[in-house]
C-alpha cells in the first residue's frame, strides 16, 4: 500500500502503514488535491504551479498543461475519456486526449451569479475546489466553488445549472454518495441534499463547530471533522480548535470522537487504505482509525491538505 500526501509543499509519499518513511516526491508547491479513479489510470495532484499526472505510483510527474496555472480540482469522468480541470480564477477546462490539450467549457462562466463569485482573502476572484461524478449518470458533473456555491451539469461540463440555493457558498468540498445525494463541506456548515442540489438540508446545527473541509462515508458511517472557526485563528493556545464527528444515520446526528492532536490541530483529509480510515491534520500528523479508537501512524514536516492511497 502507497499513501500519498498532498501537502502546503507538494506530494510526500510513504510505502506501508506507518507515514515515518515519507518523501517528498513532486515539488510543486502548494497541492491543493491529490486524486485517483477507480475508471482512470495514475493519479493526479493539483497545486498552485499546475495539474500533475503520474502512471508509476507517486515516483515520477508529468505536468499536464492547463492554461490556468493555479489548479484546485480535477476529475477524470466516468467514461474515461474527459478529464476536467478546476482553475483559479474560477475556469473549467476539459481535455479529450489524456491532456495532451485542454479547451476551456465555456459554459461554466455563463451561470447567472458568476459576477458573484469572489472574496478577499483569494485576491477577490474564486476557484473550483471540488470537481465530481457519479458512474449511474455519466454526463453529470458536480463543482463546487469557494466562493460561488455549487453548480451540475448534466451534458458533461457544457451547460450549466445553479444549485446554490439553500448551500452556504464558500465550498470546500462536495462528497458524491450517490447519483442525487451530496454533502457540501462549506466555510460556515455542512449541507445534505437526496435531489442533485435543488434543495439542502443543514446538517451541522447542533454542533459547535462550523468551518468544515472535507467528509466521507467509510463502513456506512459518515466522518467529518470542523474547527470553530477559518484558518486564520488557528493561531494560539488552542490552535484549530478542531473536533471529529461521526454519524451512523447519515448525518441526523453525530457523536463526537477523540483523535490524536485534537483540539489544537483538526482532520483536513481523509482517504482509506486496507480496510482502514486514514485522516490527516493541519499539522502534518496522520492518524488511522482501529477498532473506536484513533492513532498517530506518522507525521509529515508540511500541513496536510490532501490524502490519496494507491
Amino acid at each position: 500500500m502507497t499513501l500519498l500526501l498532498g501537502t502546503e509543499d507538494g506530494v510526500y509519499r510513504a510505502s506501508d502503514a506507518h507515514r515515518d518513511d515519507a518523501n517528498r516526491v513532486l515539488d510543486a508547491g502548494r497541492v491543493m488535491r491529490v486524486r485517483r479513479f477507480e475508471w482512470a489510470d495514475g493519479v493526479f495532484a493539483c497545486s498552485n504551479t499546475g495539474l500533475y499526472h503520474s502512471t508509476d505510483g507517486g515516483e515520477t510527474w508529468s505536468q499536464q498543461g492547463v492554461p490556468e496555472t493555479e489548479v484546485y480540482s480535477v476529475l477524470v469522468g466516468p467514461d474515461g475519456e474527459r478529464i476536467y480541470a478546476g482553475t483559479h480564477p474560477a475556469h473549467l477546462y476539459v481535455s479529450e486526449d489524456g491532456g495532451d490539450s485542454w479547451n476551456e467549457l465555456e459554459g461554466f462562466q455563463a451561470l447567472p451569479s458568476r459576477e458573484e463569485w469572489y472574496t478577499p482573502r483569494h485576491r477577490n476572484e474564486a476557484h473550483i475546489r471540488s470537481l465530481g461524478a457519479h458512474p449511474d449518470v455519466p454526463d453529470r458533473v458536480i463543482a463546487g466553488v469557494e466562493v460561488g456555491g455549487v453548480h451540475v451539469s448534466g451534458d458533461r461540463g457544457e451547460t450549466w445549472t445553479e444549485r446554490r440555493d439553500g448551500v452556504q457558498d464558500d465550498v470546500h468540498h462536495v462528497l458524491i454518495r450517490d447519483s442525487k445525494e451530496y454533502i457540501a463541506s462549506c466555510g460556515d456548515g455542512l449541507y445534505r441534499t437526496t435531489d442533485a442540489g435543488r434543495s439542502w438540508t443543514r446538517l451541522d446545527e447542533e454542533l459547535s463547530h462550523r468551518y468544515f473541509r472535507e467528509a466521507t462515508i467509510h463502513d456506512g458511517r459518515l466522518y467529518t471533522a470542523a474547527a470553530r472557526s477559518p484558518p486564520g485563528t488557528w493561531e494560539g493556545e488552542s490552535g484549530a480548535a478542531g473536533g471529529l464527528f461521526v454519524s451512523e444515520d447519515g448525518g441526523e446526528t453525530f457523536a463526537s470522537v477523540s483523535y490524536p492532536g485534537a483540539p489544537q490541530e483538526v482532520i483536513v483529509a481523509w482517504t482509506t487504505a486496507d480496510g482502514r480510515l486514514i485522516a490527516g491534520t493541519n499539522e502534518g500528523r496522520v492518524i488511522g482509525e482501529r477498532g473506536d479508537e484513533w492513532e498517530t501512524v506518522g507525521t509529515v514536516p508540511a500541513v496536510i491538505r490532501s490524502l490519496c492511497h494507491l
